[in-house]
């Protein structure tokens, strides 16, 4: 497939929006009731997210949709603060999933690409990837596609489905990162 032809089956990338949120919510829902890549046990309801998405977007973070015609939701990514210390105040960490039947087909690489650059436009310095179970070969692929450097694993901090659930740890520069003041 040439470059044109790629692009002509990258979804539309866009600020999400209210009316997006029950959408994000199934999608979230699937991955924490059969996967390991998030930690919780017990889906969030719609309102939950209202109030996630609303405290992200009002610190001024984007959170991004991933839509198809006409108006499917593909997936979702966002940046929240990574710890809320003032020192941290320039390290993001990233979000993303992706609907069931739109993996694997360049979604998730294509918000992590957005998210990337509205967050370096923003001035941020770095961003870091929590990346719940080290044999999740997709999203440790993505984000290495990313730009993103495996820089640790913390073994077994997790218990989720029956077993204990390593976490890896991703990391990337923003900008010129650390080697300039802010």
């Amino acid at each position: 497939m040439n470059d044109a032809a790629a692009a002509a089956t990258l979804p539309s990338i866009r600020d999400a929006a209210p009316a997006d949120l029950a959408g994000i919510a199934a999608i979230y829902a699937h991955h924490v009731l059969t996967g390991l890549g998030t930690f919780e046990e017990t889906p969030p309801t719609v309102e939950e997210m209202t109030r996630r998405h609303a405290d992200v977007v009002g610190r001024g973070l984007p959170w991004i949709v991933a839509v198809a015609p006409p108006g499917g939701t593909l997936g979702y990514a966002y940046a929240a603060p990574y710890r809320l210390r003032s020192a941290y105040r320039y390290t993001l960490e990233d979000s993303i999933y992706v609907a069931p039947t739109a993996l694997r087909h360049g979604v998730g690489l294509a918000l992590l690409h957005a998210l990337v650059e509205r967050c370096t436009v923003a001035g941020y310095r770095q961003m870091i990837a929590i990346i719940g179970d080290s044999d999740n070969r997709a999203s440790i692929g993505v984000h290495s596609r990313a730009g993103f450097a495996r820089i640790g694993v913390m073994p077994g901090v997790g218990h989720k489905h029956g077993r204990w659930v390593d976490c890896v740890v991703m990391q990337r520069t923003l900008g010129s990162g650390d080697g300039a003041p802010p």
